[in-house]
């Protein structure tokens, strides 16, 4: 099982966009180099208000490109890098992973899927109505993120598009993802 990298970013100050790279550097129990969100420590903002003291398992953001055109179809002009993530992907549903997946990046690089991305009001200042579209309520009434999955970074490397993602599922039982 596996996909591809479709396209790399990081922003080194807290921006909702980030930029596209040529590459990004991979650095183990910190994230992206370059990037605000680099560290052993969390370094969402929000985050940081609530308990700084608390690890850091939102060091590489994911999304796959196939959401990205589900979006565009919908009207709103995403692109990769453009809701924050460092990772946009082809050809893995991201969302049914497990926690504990570990994805290998490109040559040497390693990360392990933590849990989803919560969807915040940022996304509404990007587009209005963006966080619904990517925050929907079920039948029950619960909510659905689908904003992306986050990870911490095991082995170090650089990532660049084009580089193939082979996934690993992690021993049974598997534990859905969970918001980190």
């Amino acid at each position: 099982m596996g996909g591809i990298v479709m396209a790399v970013s990081r922003s080194g100050a807290h921006t909702f966009t980030k930029p596209n790279e040529s590459r990004i550097r991979l650095v183990p129990g910190l994230g992206v180099e370059g990037d605000a969100h680099l560290g052993v420590t969390v370094q969402h903002c929000s985050d940081i208000r609530k308990n700084p003291d608390r690890p850091n398992l939102r060091q590489v953001h994911l999304i796959a490109a196939e959401l990205h055109e589900e979006l565009q179809s919908a009207g709103f002009p995403v692109s990769a890098g453009t809701i924050g993530e460092n990772v946009t992907t082809r050809g893995i549903d991201l969302l049914a992973l497990p926690s504990g997946t570990r994805l290998h990046l490109g040559e040497t690089a390693v990360i392990e899927v933590t849990g989803l991305r919560t969807p915040c009001r940022q996304l509404d200042r990007f587009q209005q109505g963006l966080k619904d579209t990517l925050m929907p309520r079920d039948a029950e009434g619960n909510f659905i993120r689908r904003a992306g999955i986050m990870s911490v970074v095991l082995t170090g490397g650089e990532v660049r598009a084009g580089d193939p993602i082979h996934v690993a599922l992690p021993p049974l039982p598997h534990r859905p993802l969970e918001p980190v």
